[in-house]
C-alpha cells in the first residue's frame, strides 16, 4: 500500500461520475472536496515515475513527476479549485462535469511520461471542453462550438499522424526533447498539434471565437487549461527551436492589435490571451534556464490573473446578462468589489510593480535581451504598453466608469455576485498580490536553479516610464476608443466562408452529380448494357434453349421471340450478369497485362 500511487486526474474522473449521485445536501461540500483533495494530492507528490503499463512495443507512463510538471499541476489544480468555487451555485450538474473531465485531461497530459498517453489525454480535453461552449445554450454559441471542436479535432490529427511517424524511426516513446536542430516530418507534424492549441495565428481564431460565446464560469476553466498546457508540452519538447521565437514575437503583438479593436470585454481578453501566451512561446524559443523558467512563472501568473480577469468579466456577464462595451459602462457604483478584483487582475496582466505580471513577464524580457535579441525583447517590453491600454485602462474606462450605456433593466439588474464568486475572485486577487510582493513563492517552484531579481532600480523605473507613457496616450486618444457595434475580421472568416461554400459544392454539386450519377446507373447502363450484349446474349440463348423445341414450327417461333428480345436489348438477368462479368474480367486482366 506504500507504493500506491493515484493519479490526481483519476480522482476528478471519478469524482464527476459520481457527481449525478450525490444527494442535494451534501452537493456543495462534495463539489469542493473533490478538487481539493486533487490539489493536496499534487502538493504531497513525491518526484519520480508512477502507472507505467507495458503496451505492444512500448512503455506508457501516466505518472511522470518532476520539478517542470509539479509547477504546473500546482497552479493548474489550485485554479481547478478556485474556479469550482466560482461556479458553485451553477445548477447544471452536466457543466461541471465537462468542468472536472477537461481538468483531468489537463493534468493526464502534463504528467503524461510517453507520446502516447499524452494523446489521449490530448483529445479528452477537446472533446470535454466544447461542452462548457456549448452549455451557454445560445445559437451563436452551437455554432462557435462546432467549430471549436472541428479545429481541436484536426489538431488532434495532426498530432497522432505526428507520433505515428516519430515512433517509426525512435526507440522510445517517450515523452522528453526532440531534436530541434533536425526535426522529421513527424516532429514538425506534433509540433502543428502544440502550437494549435497554443493559439499561434493564423491557428488561433478557435479562442476569441469559442471562449467569448462561453458560459460564465466555463470561460474560467477554458482560459487557464488547454493554452498552458500547450505551453508545458512546447518546454517539455521543443525548447530552444528558433522559430518559436518569431510565432511567439508574432503573437504578442497580434493578440494586443485585435484586443483593441473588438467590442466585447471577454473576447478582448480571448486576444490577450494569445498576447500572453506569446510571452511563452517566446520564452520557449530562446530555450534558456532564465527563459524557460519565465515560461513557467508566466504560465503561473496568467492562469491566475487571467482566471480573476475572466471572473470579473463573468460576474458582469452573469449580473446583467451583457459583455459588450456599447451596453455597459459606470458600473463601479453597482457592483464595487468586482471592480476592485478586476483592476488587480488588469495591473498583474499590465505587470505593474509589486504585481504577479512584474516578476513573470521580466524573465522572458530579460532572457531575450541577454541573447542579444534586442528585437525582441523591444518588441515584447512594447506589446506591455498595449496591454496596459487595452484592459489596464480600457476596460476600467468603459465597463466601470465613463459613459452609462447600460440599458434601464441592466442597470437595474447590476450588483455585486453572490458569495462564492466574490471569494473566489478575493483568493485569485490576493495570490496577485502576494506572488509580486514575495517572489520566492513562485520562482522556488521554478524548474531550474537561476537567480533572479525583478526589483531592479533599472526594471522598475523603466516599467513605470512605459506605464505612465501608456497612461498619457490613452487620454490622448480616449476619444477614438469609444466602443462600436462592429465585428471585427479574423482568421476564422476563412473557414467560416469556406465551409459554407463547401456545403454547397456538396449539397448542390456533389450531391447533384451523385443523383445524376445514380439516374445514370439504374437507367442508362443497364439499358445500354442491355443493347451491347443483345445480339450475343441472344446466341448464347438460343443455343442453351434450341435442344428442349419439340419440332420446327416450336423452334422458329422461340428464335423469333430471341430475336424481338434482342432488337429492344432485353434479355435474362443471369444471362446479362454472367456476360458483364465475363466483359468486366477480360477488360481488367487485359489492364494488368499491358
Amino acid at each position: 500500500m506504500t507504493d500506491l500511487w493515484i493519479h490526481p486526474a483519476l480522482i476528478l474522473l471519478i469524482g464527476a461520475a459520481l457527481l449525478p449521485l450525490v444527494p442535494e445536501r451534501l452537493r456543495r461540500g462534495y463539489i469542493l472536496f473533490v478538487p481539493a483533495l486533487v490539489f493536496a494530492q499534487i502538493y504531497f507528490m513525491d518526484h519520480g515515475m508512477y502507472g507505467q503499463v507495458p503496451f505492444i512495443a512500448w512503455e506508457l507512463t501516466f505518472g511522470r513527476v518532476d520539478a517542470l510538471s509539479q509547477v504546473f499541476g500546482y497552479i493548474m489544480s489550485l485554479m481547478a479549485l478556485i474556479g469550482t468555487l466560482y461556479g458553485l451555485h451553477v445548477r447544471r450538474t452536466g457543466e461541471l462535469v465537462a468542468a472536472w473531465v477537461y481538468v483531468s485531461g489537463s493534468l493526464g497530459a502534463i504528467y503524461a511520461g510517453d507520446l502516447l498517453t499524452l494523446f489521449v489525454f490530448w483529445e479528452l480535453m477537446a472533446f470535454s471542453s466544447v461542452f462548457l461552449i456549448w452549455y451557454r445554450g445560445r445559437k451563436e454559441s452551437l455554432s462557435s462550438g462546432f467549430r471549436y471542436l472541428m479545429v481541436h479535432a484536426a489538431g488532434g490529427v495532426s498530432l497522432l499522424a505526428g507520433i505515428l511517424l516519430y515512433a517509426r524511426t525512435a526507440d522510445s516513446l517517450a515523452f522528453n526533447a526532440f531534436n530541434v536542430a533536425q526535426p522529421g516530418i513527424g516532429e514538425w507534424l506534433i509540433l502543428i498539434g502544440f502550437i494549435l492549441n497554443a493559439a499561434v495565428p493564423p491557428l488561433h481564431a478557435w479562442l476569441p471565437d469559442g471562449y467569448a460565446e462561453a458560459t460564465f464560469n466555463g470561460s474560467v476553466f477554458l482560459c487557464t487549461f488547454t493554452t498552458k498546457t500547450a505551453v508545458y508540452t512546447l518546454v517539455r519538447g521543443f525548447p530552444g527551436m528558433e522559430i518559436l521565437i518569431w510565432l511567439g514575437v508574432i503573437m504578442v503583438l497580434y493578440g494586443v492589435t485585435y484586443a483593441f479593436l473588438v467590442n466585447d470585454a471577454r473576447r478582448l481578453l480571448s486576444y490577450h490571451i494569445v498576447s500572453q501566451v506569446g510571452y511563452m512561446v517566446t520564452g520557449v524559443g530562446i530555450g534558456t534556464q532564465l527563459a524557460l523558467n519565465g515560461v513557467c512563472a508566466h504560465a503561473f501568473a496568467h492562469i491566475l490573473y487571467k482566471g480573476l480577469l475572466f471572473m470579473g468579466t463573468g460576474s458582469v456577464l452573469y449580473m446583467t446578462g451583457q459583455s459588450k462595451f456599447t451596453e455597459l459602462g459606470g458600473l463601479y457604483k453597482k457592483m464595487p468589489w468586482t471592480f476592485v478584483f478586476t483592476l488587480i487582475g488588469a495591473l498583474a496582466i499590465s505587470a505593474f510593480p509589486l504585481f504577479s505580471g512584474f516578476v513573470s513577464k521580466a524573465m522572458t524580457v530579460s532572457a531575450a535581451f541577454y541573447q542579444d535579441m534586442v528585437w525582441a525583447g523591444f518588441l515584447l517590453s512594447l506589446a506591455s504598453v498595449g496591454t496596459f491600454v487595452s484592459i489596464g485602462l480600457k476596460i476600467s474606462y468603459l465597463v466601470w466608469f465613463g459613459k452609462n450605456r447600460c440599458k434601464p433593466e441592466t442597470w437595474d439588474k447590476a450588483a455585486d455576485p453572490p458569495w462564492n464568486m466574490n471569494l473566489a475572485m478575493a483568493i485569485a486577487a490576493f495570490l496577485c498580490i502576494f506572488i509580486g510582493v514575495y517572489t520566492p513563492y513562485l520562482y522556488n517552484m521554478l524548474p531550474f536553479d537561476y537567480i533572479y531579481d525583478p526589483y531592479t532600480s533599472a526594471h522598475v523605473s523603466k516599467a513605470m516610464q512605459l506605464l505612465l507613457f501608456a497612461m498619457l496616450g490613452f487620454f490622448v486618444l480616449i476619444k477614438k476608443l469609444e466602443p462600436k457595434e462592429v465585428v471585427a475580421l479574423d482568421t476564422d472568416w476563412l473557414y467560416r466562408r469556406g465551409a459554407q461554400l463547401f456545403y454547397r459544392a456538396a449539397d448542390k454539386g456533389l450531391n447533384g452529380l451523385n443523383q445524376k450519377g445514380e439516374n445514370i446507373g439504374m437507367r442508362r447502363i443497364p439499358t445500354e448494357l442491355g443493347r451491347f450484349f443483345a445480339k450475343p446474349g441472344g446466341h448464347i440463348q438460343w443455343l442453351l434453349m434450341r435442344p428442349f423445341a419439340r419440332d420446327h414450327g416450336e423452334a422458329a417461333r422461340l428464335r423469333e421471340q430471341i430475336d424481338q428480345r434482342s432488337r429492344h436489348g432485353s434479355y435474362p438477368v443471369g444471362v446479362s450478369v454472367l456476360l458483364s462479368v465475363l466483359f468486366l474480367s477480360l477488360v481488367s486482366i487485359l489492364f494488368f497485362i499491358f
